[in-house]
Formats: C-alpha cells, structure tokens, sequence
C-alpha cells in the first residue's frame, strides 16, 4: 500500500467535486453519529456518483473506522455479545467475496444495484418489519454472510442487521451499541481485505483524510443530538435521510452531481 503525498491532497482539493463531497460526508457522519449506522447507505450512493464505487467504498471504510472506534469502544459494554459475535464471524468469512465484486463488477451497473438495494431494503425498514423472534444460530450466520457481501462489496451491511435486531423486544440503546460494536468489527475486516485486494490507493487514501473532518465533526453532533431521542423519531429522521440519498445517487442525475 502506497501512501499518498502532498501532490494527492491538493489534487483532491483542486477537484470541483470536493466541496459537494465534503457535505456528503458530513451528512453522513451526522446519521452515523445519531443513529449508530447509516452512514454508508447515504454516502456510498451519493460519492459513487460523485467519483465511483470503488472510491465510495474505499474512503468510507478509511473514515468510518478512524472515526467510530472511540464510540464503538464505549459501547462494548452495551452491546449483547452473543448476538455480535456470531455475526462478525460470518460476515468475516463473505467480506472477500464482495471485495471481489467491488473490482469485477461495471461501476455504473454497481451503481444501480447500490441505489435500488437500499430503496428496497429501506421499504421494510420504514414499514416496521421486524424479525421477532429469538436469535438462532442458522439465520445469525446467514444474515451475517449477506451482510459481509453488501460489506465487501458496497459497504453496505446495516439494512439486513436491522431488520433481524430491531425487534419489538429490544431496546434501540442496545440495537445501537450492537451495530456500532459490529461496524468497528466489519471496518477493521474491510480494511484488511482492500489493503490486500490492492484497493487502497494514495488518491482514495488522501480523499478519504480531507473528508475525515467534516465526517468526524458532524459525528459529534450527531452523537449530541441522540440523547433523550425517541425511538420513533430516531427511526423516522435516518429513514428519511437514506431514502433521499440513494434516490438522488441514480445515475440519472449525474448531470447534477458530476
């Protein structure tokens, strides 16, 4: 892995596409911060329209993790290991495979399959299904394989997490310290698989540090603005914002974005 230099942040910097990346980015941080997750579902949509999959992907995992584990650390505590570890384990194991995606598959064609994923996902999610019953081994593991490939591939891992955790029986605090306890897992995984996949580039390395800040800071906020939050109206604000953000990433608009 190459590092970049001082010629790569300013080239970023010179790109016109940097001011509408940065706000993405702090858009992003501020749902991550609030919600625990989401942070991907809006930004991967919207910086793949911008640059492309594969720099979404790459710069997202590189500033989620740098800026989540402080606040994934104090939720160790609070998260229910016997659902998170069976999890991570099988996610651990399709990472890979959707890192293999991220370089085979035709951008445009992975842009498309990104927006309509989480259009669809995001339709049960807002309507409230759930899986209600007891965890059970057989589906932890295969919920956790569908989200390692979205990982992978897309970073994209949530939707299936929250449909199998927010059920009726467990309380948001615990759902939110068991998906940022897992994001930490599946971002120090994903990191690993594109450093060896030869993913992380000196542009998508020094695009990904100027886009920290705004990410970090809106984090903060983000995570300021949870406390006394309730369940309905966490729900309902992070829905809206990533249904908007995968809408307005179709490739039909490209000639707003780009």
């Amino acid at each position: 892995m190459n590092l970049p230099d001082i010629s790569h942040l300013a080239d970023a910097l010179a790109d016109r596409r940097f001011a509408l990346a940065a706000a993405v980015a702090a858009l992003a941080g501020l749902v991550r911060g609030f919600s625990g997750f989401g942070s991907a579902l809006i930004y991967i949509p919207l910086m793949a329209a911008l640059y492309s999959p594969r720099i979404a992907a790459v710069t997202i995992v590189l500033i989620d993790f740098a800026g989540a584990a402080p606040l994934s650390l104090r939720e160790f505590p609070k998260c229910d290991w016997r659902d998170v570890l069976p999890m991570a384990m099988a996610t651990a194991g399709a990472i890979p495979f959707g890192a293999m995606a991220l370089v085979l598959v035709d951008p445009v064609a992975l842009r498309w399959f990104v927006a309509f994923l989480i259009l669809i996902l995001l339709v049960p999610l807002a309507l409230g299904w759930r899986y209600h019953g007891e965890p059970k081994l057989p589906l932890t593991i295969g919920v956790g394989l569908f989200a390692g490939f979205g990982a992978g591939s897309v970073q994209i891992a949530a939707p299936p997490l929250v449909l199998y955790w927010l059920g009726a029986t467990r309380h948001v605090a615990t759902v939110r310290a068991n998906f940022m306890v897992f994001l930490l897992l599946t971002d120090i995984l994903g990191v690993l698989v594109y450093g060896w996949k030869g993913l992380l580039t000196p542009d998508g390395i020094a695009l990904a540090v100027l886009l920290a800040a705004p990410f970090f800071i809106a984090m903060a906020c983000g995570a300021y603005c949870f406390h006394g939050t309730s369940d309905t109206l966490y729900r309902r604000i992070a829905y809206a914002i990533i249904g908007c953000a995968a809408f307005f990433s179709l490739p039909l608009f490209d000639g707003i974005l780009r």
